[in-house]
């Protein structure tokens, strides 16, 4: 059935399966987006719901926090498993509710406290521990992906801002940013230590979108295992707002 934008459009606050804008800009555009999120509107009728806000859409060259509506259905279809939305600057934009039951509750969380690249290069709390290797192997994909963007996406004023305060607060990502070094995500394993359910190892993938610019996070456990077991009592257990995070 088409949506009334002109009717349902007012104050959206949005719930643990959303997350919000936290790029810097007016409040009006931030409620904007996470409205369109919710109704699951296409690209088309998000611009629509901007421009009846007195808004600008998205710009073309812009970094866009949209999830096409096919795309949450094939996330709806996989709500067993914890998953976690990232747009292209690695800002935390959507998550189902066995994401904030095990990273942690992300709603609380303003502006750079949801940016994943921001979190694993400043110190932020974290429920995951990494070896030596993989937090080397994953620092490197994140600079690396972040100067793909930086080249995707020349005119962002949030990521261009991210970077520089980045490379002015982290001298780890200041090596790698000068380096050049490229990096690729792979399939890895996550050591998630969670106040209720004890340590979880779990096997984490980070899926592309092609053409929306997302990273999909996924995080399962091999059927019969201790971690699958783990994660059936962590989605009895729900969501614990702690300011805490999946690293």
């Amino acid at each position: 059935m088409p949506v009334d934008l002109e009717r349902v459009r007012g104050p959206v606050e949005e719930g643990p399966c959303r997350g919000r804008e936290v790029r810097p800009g007016p409040a009006g555009q931030d409620a904007d987006g996470a409205l369109a999120r919710a109704l699951r509107l296409s690209e088309p009728e998000r611009d629509h719901l901007y421009r009846l806000a007195g808004q600008a859409p998205p710009a073309a060259g812009h970094i866009s926090q949209h999830i096409p509506p096919s795309v949450q259905r094939l996330l709806d279809q996989l709500s067993q498993s914890p998953i976690g939305v990232h747009d292209a600057a690695y800002n935390l934009i959507s998550w189902n509710p066995l994401w904030a039951a095990l990273a942690g509750d992300p709603s609380g969380w303003r502006g750079r406290e949801r940016n994943y690249v921001w979190r694993q290069f400043t110190g932020l709390p974290s429920r995951t521990t990494h070896t030596p290797e993989q937090e080397q192997r994953l620092r490197t994909a994140l600079v690396s992906d972040l100067r793909s963007a930086a080249a995707r996406y020349p005119d962002d004023r949030g990521l261009r801002s991210l970077i520089a305060d980045l490379r002015r607060e982290s001298e780890p990502f200041r090596e790698l940013w000068a380096s050049h070094a490229v990096g690729f995500h792979k399939a890895d394993t996550k050591t998630v230590h969670h106040p209720e359910v004890g340590t979880i190892l779990l096997d984490c993938d980070t899926l592309a979108v092609p053409g929306g610019d997302l990273r999909i996070t996924i995080c399962s456990a091999a059927p019969g295992t201790e971690a699958a077991q783990q994660l059936a009592l962590l989605a009895t257990v729900g969501l614990q707002t702690t300011g805490t995070a999946l690293g």
